[in-house]
């Protein structure tokens, strides 16, 4: 019920009017995004590669209303490249293609993704495309489908898949068939019974699927490893912060003899930073999801949404204000 609410929350325009009013909100948000401009998410960044791990930089932003911020955004993500180039961090990007224009034009969409992909290929960099809500989700497969019919590769582009639909099984077999690159994540919206695992337990047992998957055709297929820069990434990234899901794919890949430099373990920015150091010392591939920019709102609530702790942590700074 709670994380129905807040997820609600996240959408709700009211809300985000209200709470991002309040001066104590950000020095909440803070704890799980980067700061708000591109120098500021670079410098987490080098910290982060100076702990062996590396990150994804993702600004923040999504279903944008006009066409003119689609354009805008696509100009801020070239930015990022451009920053991640001059500073030689080790990083690629994220985006979601509702910020970009999905939902508006999905002829502009795909010329704004056209012209990040170019940009991130002439610098041998990677752009992850995200999974948003379901009514995005065919058509973001069938975009990604076209960036790779017009001449891009799977080392430059790739997506994600959410382990609560049911549909997540038969996308991510299709996809690997080309190589495609994953983030496999549980999923953080609403969504009806009808199309996704209403029970965590379902969830889990469905990610581990999904993991075995992934690994069973990094191994059969030869798969390339994680790229020297740590820009591109391994086929499986496998994103959680669950240490029983952690721990599954660690034994799973020790069982199919699946060397350590072949998938990664992704972990969202100021969340479980101790899982994150030990799994480097482990000697696992790790790369941190690294969100910064004004449009914190949206994914500040879906981080409340997934733990309780974190909506306790909001409310103690709300009476600290």
């Amino acid at each position: 019920m709670l994380r129905s609410f807040l997820i609600y929350l996240s959408q709700a325009e009211w809300a985000q009017r209200m709470v991002t009013g309040w001066s104590f909100a950000w020095n909440v948000a803070s704890r799980f995004v980067a700061g708000e401009t591109n120098e500021e998410a670079i410098a987490v960044v080098k910290e982060l590669n100076a702990k062996g791990i590396n990150a994804t930089l993702d600004q923040l932003g999504e279903h944008t209303s006009r066409l003119e911020e689609a354009v805008q955004a696509t100009e801020e993500i070239l930015g990022i490249l451009d920053a991640i180039e001059e500073s030689g961090v080790r990083a690629g990007v994220s985006i979601k293609l509702t910020q970009i224009g999905m939902g508006l034009d999905a002829t502009i969409c795909q010329q704004n993704l056209r012209r990040i992909l170019e940009h991130a290929k002439e610098y041998d960099n990677f752009v992850r495309i995200d999974i948003e809500d379901t009514p995005y989700t065919d058509l973001t497969i069938e975009t990604y489908n076209e960036m790779l019919a017009v001449g891009f590769t799977p080392e430059t582009v790739g997506m994600a898949v959410q382990s609560y639909l049911y549909r997540a099984e038969e996308d991510t077999k299709k996809m690997l068939e080309g190589g495609t690159r994953f983030r496999l994540i549980k999923g953080a919206y609403k969504e009806p019974p009808e199309l996704a695992y209403p029970k965590k337990e379902d969830v889990d047992a469905n990610f581990d699927l999904l993991t075995k998957i992934l690994m069973d055709s990094t191994l059969e297929n030869s798969f390339a490893k994680v790229s020297e820069d740590g820009r591109t990434p391994p086929i499986p990234a496998i994103a959680t912060q669950d240490e029983k899901r952690v721990e599954f794919a660690k034994q799973y890949a020790k069982k199919i003899e699946l060397g350590k430099e072949f998938f990664e373990f992704q972990m969202l920015y100021g969340i479980r930073r101790d899982l994150q150091d030990q799994l480097v010392a482990e000697g696992y591939q790790v790369r941190v999801y690294v969100p910064f920019g004004t449009q914190w709102y949206p994914y500040f609530m879906r981080r409340l949404a997934e733990r309780p702790a974190n909506v306790w942590f909001f409310i103690s700074n709300f009476f600290k204000k």
